[in-house]
């Protein structure tokens, strides 16, 4: 395979390629932007993006050159990099004003023949309003200086937009299904790789696999997905579920989730994860309570609108967010989908065209990551347990969270058992946390443990 180089220092850009599983250096363009529309914004970023490869391509004797340019375009204007953090503020609050786009444009080109591909893409980005001091606050935060627009999606940004049409990379700087594409026609199949470990992997039972020591588990396991792969997986399935339910428009209300959410991150076994927790809720009028929270791999953590209505202190949040981050640093989710050869090739194939799930693999794909083990459960009650009370939190509230739910869960109408329930009923959830806090069992505790008292679910 040709090498690949990327002709940006973009730290933004270099993660995003490392999720193309395939192997690149960098080596910075000198070349000198357009900062004036010629005669498009599409045309612009073009044309920056191939002056930039080229500027590299030229050095070299071999090797696929990638360039790309980003720019924000509002109110009819460029909005570029800020030159002061006064400029920054006043970008935002006009990029808040109305939706606007993000051009990337994106060039390849081969060292050797000088063969050059060149193309772009858009995305309509919409924010919510913040106040002054919400700004400011952010920008102490998320140095906006050297980012186009000044402000960040991929990070703390993100509590801001509540939505997108078009490519999530592209607005973090490099549109990767545009750039997939682009590299198909020099030969270079990034999913094509993915399917031939998959199928080594069928025949002979270990090819791609790779042991680590999982402190959260306290168990030496077998994985087959790399962190970055991880990270590209949970980037697509928030995608989906931030088509399939809404961000909330309340700042101050996910902030306060994230708040939290950083917290209990700071102490957990997965550090290198950057977490992101968010509140969202049904966009359909009219329909059932959705009392719940949930996590996807990566580090995305969502809590349901309703759920918030059952929790009374920051405690009892910590608690919710800490059992999420469990699953997380447990890996159960990807454990799941490790677990069956047709899951797995249905995820090396989910990021065909436009960096999101496809089709039909959407729903399977969703139902694999909600639907946890009694075991894994427990065990996201066990690392939640530890996660809050090592970030300052009251570990009763853990219990009182768990109380909380069980109340809500004796108003539901009955259910008829199943053997295909595998999750654990919330008393014994509630006798669990109870042991690990008091360390022994409780005689009301033990009670719990041996069956239903109410005779529901």
């Amino acid at each position: 395979m040709k090498p690949l180089i990327l002709a940006s220092a973009s730290a933004q850009r270099q993660n995003l390629m490392k999720i193309l599983n395939l192997p690149f250096i960098v080596k910075k363009s000198k070349a000198r932007e357009i900062l004036e529309i010629k005669t498009n914004v599409a045309d612009l970023v073009k044309e920056n993006a191939f002056i930039k490869a080229l500027d590299v391509a030229e050095e070299l004797k071999e090797g696929l050159v990638i360039g790309a340019d980003t720019v924000v375009y509002a109110n009819g204007r460029l909005v570029l990099k800020p030159g002061s953090l006064k400029e920054a503020k006043k970008n935002l609050k006009m990029l808040m004003s109305a939706p606007h786009w993000v051009y990337t444009g994106v060039a390849v080109i081969d060292a050797r023949t000088k063969k050059a591909l060149v193309d772009y893409d858009k995305t309509k980005v919409y924010m919510s309003k913040l106040t002054d001091g919400e700004i400011d606050r952010y920008h102490r935060e998320v140095p906006p200086m050297d980012k186009a627009g000044g402000f960040d999606i991929e990070g703390r940004g993100g509590l801001f937009i509540p939505r997108i049409d078009g490519c999530y990379f592209n607005v973090v700087g490099l549109p990767l299904a545009k750039l997939c594409q682009m590299l198909k026609k020099f030969g270079v199949h990034a999913l094509a790789l993915g399917f031939v470990f998959t199928a080594s992997f069928a025949v002979s039972g270990c090819s791609g696999l790779s042991s680590n020591f999982n402190t959260a588990t306290n168990q030496e396991e077998t994985t087959m997905y790399s962190t970055d792969s991880e990270l590209q997986i949970g980037a697509s399935a928030a995608q989906e579920m931030e088509k399939e339910y809404k961000v909330v428009d309340d700042v101050e209300l996910n902030k306060r989730v994230d708040e939290i959410a950083q917290k209990i991150a700071a102490v957990c076994d997965r550090k290198e994860l950057v977490y992101v927790a968010k509140v969202i809720d049904e966009k359909k009028p009219g329909r059932e309570k959705i009392v719940n929270a949930l996590s996807l791999p990566g580090g995305y953590v969502y809590v349901f609108r309703d759920l918030m209505d059952y929790i009374k202190d920051d405690d009892q949040l910590a608690a919710v967010i800490a059992h999420e981050i469990g699953h997380v640093t447990a890996r159960h989710s990807i454990k799941h989908l490790q677990a069956s050869y047709g899951s797995m090739l249905a995820v090396l194939a989910a990021i065909p065209v436009n960096g999101n799930l496809a089709g039909g693999l959407n729903v399977a794909f969703q139902t694999m990551m909600f639907k946890y083990s009694r075991e894994d459960e427990l065990e996201a009650d066990r690392l939640g347990l530890k996660y809050m009370t090592a970030a300052g939190f009251k570990p009763q509230g853990m219990v009182k969270m768990l109380e909380s739910l069980e109340a809500y869960d004796r108003k539901q109408p009955i259910r008829p058992k199943t053997y295909e329930r595998t999750h654990p009923y919330s008393h014994e959830r509630i006798a669990a946390v109870n042991q690990q806090i008091k360390g022994d069992l409780t005689f009301q505790d033990y009670v719990r443990t041996t069956g239903e008292t109410d005779g529901k679910k």
